[in-house]
């Protein structure tokens, strides 16, 4: 059996997702084991000027003034985990998922060190600000790990620079 790989995703893996994990896995037979968090972690000014960068004028703004709930964040993270182990079901060795508590990167850290995990990979939507400044999920996870780190977009075939 192959060493497993933990894939970090902070969305629904969808169909595209899957296609993409299929060419990584090339029809081995290495768990998978997906993170979700059930706390992004995001920062309100990096958020705002993020949303800016896509014109997304009237979400930055209402983004300024929402407050999260903790409760809702858990039950998001819980609907993105089952739709991720939806999609990627019957891929490798078998694919199951938590939910990351606390901060993501050091979740995917603490998982990739404890299962001595062949690969991480970080599924995100592009961030405009953290991906040009690298500080982004992947590069804080390369830096902290000391090993090459996968990022791709979600829903799309583009890999993240990091």
């Amino acid at each position: 059996m192959s060493d497993p790989i933990v894939i970090l995703t902070e969305e629904p893996l969808g169909a595209d997702d899957r296609v993409n994990i299929e060419t990584l896995i090339a029809g081995g037979d290495a768990p998978l084991l997906i993170l979700v968090p059930a706390n992004t972690e995001r920062h309100l000014m990096v958020d705002f000027l993020e949303n800016l960068s896509m014109l997304e004028v009237s979400k930055a703004f209402r983004e300024l003034t929402a407050h999260s709930d903790p409760a809702e964040e858990r039950a998001e993270a819980a609907d993105t985990l089952a739709a991720s182990l939806a999609a990627l079901a019957g891929l490798g060795g078998g694919v199951s998922g938590e939910i990351v508590e606390g901060k993501a990167v050091d979740g995917l850290v603490a998982k990739v060190k404890e299962l001595s995990a062949g690969q991480a990979v970080v599924i995100t939507r592009p961030h405009a600000v953290a991906d040009t400044f690298h500080t982004d999920w992947a590069t804080k996870a390369q830096d902290k790990l000391g090993l090459p780190v996968l990022h791709l977009y979600a829903g799309s075939g583009f890999i993240g620079d990091s």
